[in-house]
């Protein structure tokens, strides 16, 4: 009897452990570490200014939760981007205005949680979810900044009072990743939900309030590790 109950506590112990190594197996989560970089559209989308898009160039890096019973992945990841874009404004010269467009850079550094929904497996993803950004001064390139200007409506200013743009925003990013296990290919879009020229109210520029959202454009190539 005590042989028979030996027995089948060894088997119960064995069932049990197979059943466990089973279950872990099926639902391990494996984590990836993506580095890349690529091409960057950018505009503010905006009724005080005139705007041009314009191309710039980003790097990034995140760090992937795999997880195979689900159908989805999660990523953390950091991007930084350098962008360019165009404003309508004036030239100053011999005391008349001459229409003139004004180049702005902006430096951002975003942080964002992607949801990885699986629409091929290990091939095809759509992506989505929230983004923080920090972005520099709008800095512009044009020389002599001193007659340089910008007209809203009867209002006129001098171009350079545009840098001082809000620098702290929130983004909703949706995308697009295909590509194998070591190398991808992304494409997002990303829309700014706060108004990042709020700061510009501050200083009275013009009888009319700003109102400005980001709109960005990202194509990147990924290596996955």
């Amino acid at each position: 009897m005590k042989k028979t109950n030996c027995q089948l506590l060894v088997a119960l112990c064995m069932v049990f452990v197979t059943f466990s190594y089973a279950q872990h197996k099926r639902y391990t989560i494996k984590n990836g570490f993506a580095l890349g970089g690529g091409l960057t559209q950018y505009d503010i989308l905006t009724d005080n200014l005139n705007t041009t898009s314009g191309s710039g160039w980003l790097i990034n890096a995140s760090t992937t939760a795999d997880i195979p019973h689900k159908w989805y992945n999660i990523s953390f990841g950091m991007q930084l981007s350098e962008n360019n874009i165009e404003i309508a404004g004036l030239l100053f010269d011999e005391d008349v205005f001459i229409d003139q467009q004004l180049e702005y850079k902006l430096f951002a550094a975003q942080l964002a949680m992607l949801l990885h929904a699986k629409l091929i497996k290990n091939l095809l993803t759509i992506d989505v979810g929230p983004m923080l950004q920090y972005n520099g001064k709008m800095e512009l390139q044009n020389d002599n900044p001193d007659n340089l200007f910008v007209r809203v409506n009867d209002d006129t200013f001098e171009a350079i009072e545009l840098e001082d743009i809000s620098q702290f925003n929130v983004n909703g990013a949706v995308g697009a990743t295909l590509g194998f296990q070591f190398i991808k290919l992304r494409a997002q879009y990303i829309y700014g939900f706060t108004n990042m020229l709020n700061k510009l109210n501050d200083k009275n520029l013009t009888s009319e309030k700003f109102k400005g959202n980001q709109s960005m454009l990202t194509f990147a190539a990924l290596i996955t590790f």
